[in-house]
């Protein structure tokens, strides 16, 4: 299971843009990790929105925002094209980065119950440690306050 203080599980996956993106590729920065259930949704679209309205903070604070669902490759690209995103999205089509990090859990909607993504955003520092965690994350606010730990995690040099 992932927790702070703990070296981030790696991964490898092909991303939006005709990408493919290594977490040690993006070593040397702060690493935004957030995962989400599904691309154009409300709720995953407000969040992919709150994070590319603060993308230049982000990069100013050294930090840089990666997107993770199960969706395809094509999907993402759809989704980035239709809501002018600006934010890598990552497909983990097959479950295995969803599962490293301990975000495909069991779900419960109207009374059924399902495996799905919960959405949560690992913040990790330029030498690949969790910093922090958040988990069953609420939308609104919540690249605001991301951001603030991202400009501390700066601060502390």
């Amino acid at each position: 299971m992932t927790e702070t203080g703990k070296a981030a599980p790696a991964f490898n996956a092909p991303a939006s843009g005709g990408e493919h993106l290594a977490l040690e590729d993006l070593m040397g920065n702060t690493v935004v990790l957030y995962f989400y259930p599904k691309d154009d949704t409300p709720g995953c679209t407000k969040e992919a929105t709150a994070f590319t309205e603060r993308l230049a903070d982000f990069s100013q604070a050294g930090a840089i925002v990666v997107g993770i669902s199960k969706d395809s490759t094509a999907k993402h690209d759809r989704f980035i094209t239709k809501h002018g995103l600006k934010v890598r999205l990552v497909s983990d089509e097959n479950g295995t980065i969803c599962e490293a990090y301990g975000v495909w859990v069991e779900k419960s909607m109207y009374g059924r119950n399902y495996m799905g993504i919960e959405r949560a955003t690992f913040l990790i520092d330029a030498t690949g440690k969790i910093r922090k965690i958040w988990r069953k994350v609420k939308v609104p606010g919540h690249a605001e306050e991301v951001l603030a730990a991202a400009r501390e995690l700066k601060a502390q040099g």
